[in-house]
C-alpha cells in the first residue's frame, strides 16, 4: 500500500497542472539521469521507456518484462524527491488486468503517475476506443485499491505518431477518444507526433482532456505550446538519444583521431558521484 508521502506526491504531481501552467517534464530512463534533471530545476520527473529499453539492452515497444520497467521505476523513485511518472507502454499485456498488474506494481515501486498508450505493437494496430478506455478504468481502479486515488493518468494515443487512418479523420478520431478516455478515469490526453501549431489548438479546444505534447529537435518552443493552450510538454527519448549519441561521437573521435573534444561538456565527476544517501 502507498504511504502518506508518496499519496502527498501525487497531489502535487496533479497540482502541477491545475493552474493552467504548462508542465515540463525531461524525460529519465536512470537514477543517474533523474537526479541530473532535477538538478536542472525540473519540479518532477517522467520516464521514457525507451531509454529505459536501451539502457538494458532491449528495444522499446514493451521490449521489457513488466518486472524490468518496474525495477528502473524504483531505483527512480528511490533517488528523487520530486513526483515520477512511470512510462508503462501498452501496459505490459492487453488485458485491463494485465493494465492493473502493471499500475499496482509500479505504484508499489513509488511512482505517482503512468503513461497508458492505446498501440499494440509499434506502428499500431491500436486497441480500440472502447478496449482502451476499458484499461484506462482497470488502471484507474488498481490504482486506487492500492491506495493512491490520485494516480496521474497520461493517456496515450498514437493516432498522430503512426498515421492511423486519413489524415483528415485523425482530429476526429483523437477527440472521440480523449471524450471515452476521460470518463474513464484519465487524467491527460499524451499525443506524440503531433506539432502543428494550428491543429495542436483545435484538438486542445475539442479535447476532454489537458493536452500533453511530445516535443523536441525542431519541435515549437515551451511557450509556443503554451500559447495553443498546451499544458504539459514531455520530450520523450531525446535526451537519451542524445546522450547515446554523444558517446557514439566520442568514442569514434577517440578511436581515430586520439583527441577528446566531444568530451569539453562532460559533467563534473564530484557532481555526478554525489549520489545522496538512500
Amino acid at each position: 500500500m502507498t504511504t502518506d508521502t508518496q499519496r502527498t506526491k501525487a497531489s502535487i504531481l496533479r497540482s502541477l497542472t491545475a493552474d493552467g501552467s504548462v508542465l515540463v517534464l525531461p524525460n529519465a530512463w536512470d537514477a543517474a539521469s533523474a537526479l541530473q534533471i532535477v538538478a536542472a530545476g525540473a519540479r518532477a520527473i517522467a520516464t521514457t521507456s525507451a531509454g529505459v529499453a536501451w539502457a538494458l539492452g532491449r528495444n522499446d515497444g514493451q521490449g521489457m518484462t513488466r518486472e524490468l520497467a518496474v525495477d528502473a521505476v524504483g531505483r527512480i523513485t528511490a533517488s528523487v524527491d520530486v513526483p515520477v511518472s512511470a512510462d508503462i507502454e501498452g501496459g505490459y499485456g492487453p488485458a485491463p488486468e494485465d493494465v492493473a498488474e502493471t499500475v499496482r506494481s509500479v505504484v508499489g515501486a513509488g511512482a505517482v503517475g503512468i503513461n497508458l498508450e492505446d498501440s499494440q505493437a509499434p506502428g499500431g494496430p491500436l486497441f480500440d476506443t472502447a478496449d482502451q478506455a476499458a484499461r484506462i478504468r482497470a488502471a484507474r481502479e488498481a490504482a486506487a485499491a492500492a491506495g493512491l486515488p490520485d494516480l496521474v493518468i497520461n493517456a496515450r494515443t498514437d493516432v498522430f505518431l503512426f498515421g492511423i487512418g486519413e489524415e483528415a479523420g485523425r482530429l476526429e478520431d483523437v477527440a472521440k477518444r480523449a471524450a471515452a478516455f476521460a470518463e474513464a478515469g484519465a487524467d491527460s490526453l499524451f499525443v506524440p507526433g503531433l506539432l502543428d501549431l494550428a491543429v495542436i489548438a483545435e484538438l486542445v479546444a475539442r479535447s476532454a482532456l489537458p493536452v500533453n505534447i511530445m516535443a523536441g529537435p525542431g519541435a515549437p518552443g515551451v511557450d509556443e505550446l503554451r500559447k495553443a493552450g498546451v499544458r504539459r510538454v514531455s520530450v520523450g527519448s531525446a535526451i537519451p538519444q542524445a546522450v547515446y549519441g554523444l558517446a557514439k561521437k566520442a568514442a569514434a573521435e577517440i578511436l581515430s583521431r586520439g583527441t577528446y573534444t566531444a568530451l569539453d561538456d562532460a559533467e563534473d565527476f564530484g557532481n555526478l558521484n554525489a549520489f545522496p544517501p538512500r
